[in-house]
């Protein structure tokens, strides 16, 4: 077997490991945060400051039994729950977390993570159509109406970074920043990675974009029937999503693993939590947004933004290519 396909499965059994040792502990600190913004403790019986309530949580999903509704469809009622969490893991492959750390070297790595990123949607759509549930289809309609809207911004605020830079290739991209803040792209794109932000909100249905799953319209949403670790699985999907999300705005707006003093995986590993501890804070500030404005949030604003934003990017970069060639 070529060593090159023995690193990638290998990687792919430890990303499989980080996603739930990091989804145990965003359940804690998701917990913590809405305690403290609600003015309570949070979770604190299970072990020390409640340290042991998302073990407890997860063998509990892990006993449940699992359930299928009449009616439903057999076939893919079973293969949403794994579409939606087996793709995910390939989506870490290509990402940088040091200077020569990554699973695979890709020239075209960016396009790999946004065409490998579709999958999410479509297992939400395949397992919200296989219910036989009228919530759960209707959750997957509005899955498909916010996962069309959001990637398009989203692929734009991505390619006006990928023109400054010259490059498809993350790690390429990285190096192109430097190592001091005031060379990143956050600082020559302000409003694609604003634009990028919420884009990322939508896509990973984040409150309070978390419309195909609202569980005061729509009990559940895409996954009202799903029991046991059916459920699991989508719930597992949604934090690695947060977490690849947050890692290529690292990589592409904020210098990846280079950064003064630190070691760069340490970098890495502090930005990309900042960035989901971000996201714990939107969840428990803003209120969900109504159907409406959640569109209008897209087509009306951040569609004619990302348009201009990758226009004027292309116009500077072509001035500066013909100046530099002068």
């Amino acid at each position: 077997m070529p060593t090159e396909l023995i690193r990638i499965l290998i990687s792919l059994v430890a990303f499989a490991a980080a996603v739930g040792l990091i989804a145990l502990v965003m359940v804690w600190v998701e917990r913590k945060v809405c305690g403290h913004i609600q003015r309570r403790p949070g979770p604190y019986e299970v072990g020390p400051w409640g340290l042991l309530q998302p073990l407890a949580d997860a063998l509990k999903l892990m006993g449940k039994q699992l359930v299928m509704p009449d009616q439903a469809d057999p076939f893919l009622y079973w293969l949403a729950p794994i579409l939606v969490f087996v793709p995910v893991l390939l989506l870490y492959l290509p990402l940088p977390v040091g200077d020569g750390l990554y699973a695979l070297d890709i020239n075209l790595g960016v396009l790999l993570i946004i065409a490998f990123a579709g999958f999410t949607g479509l297992s939400m759509i395949l397992g919200g159509w296989a219910q036989n549930n009228k919530y759960a289809l209707l959750g997957a309609a509005r899955t498909v109406s916010q996962s069309v809207a959001y990637e398009i911004p989203m692929l734009l605020s991505v390619l006006a970074v990928c023109f400054v830079s010259g490059s498809l290739n993350m790690a390429a991209v990285v190096k192109e920043q430097g190592t001091w803040p005031w060379n990143w792209n956050v600082m020559t794109q302000p409003l694609a990675f604003v634009i990028y932000i919420v884009s990322a909100l939508g896509e990973t249905n984040r409150a309070p974009f978390d419309l195909p799953e609202a569980e005061s319209e729509l009990t559940a949403g895409y996954h009202t029937e799903y029991s046991g670790m059916g459920f699991g699985m989508f719930f597992l999907a949604e934090y690695a999503n947060m977490i690849v999300v947050a890692s290529v705005a690292t990589v592409l707006f904020l210098g990846g693993w280079q950064g003064p003093v630190l070691p760069g995986p340490l970098w890495f590993l502090l930005k990309v939590s900042l960035l989901v501890l971000l996201f714990v804070f939107f969840r428990w500030t803003y209120p969900r947004v109504r159907f409406d404005q959640l569109l209008n949030i897209n087509w009306k604003w951040l569609m004619p933004l990302a348009v201009a934003n990758l226009a004027l990017t292309a116009f500077f970069v072509k001035v500066a290519q013909y100046a530099f060639v002068k």
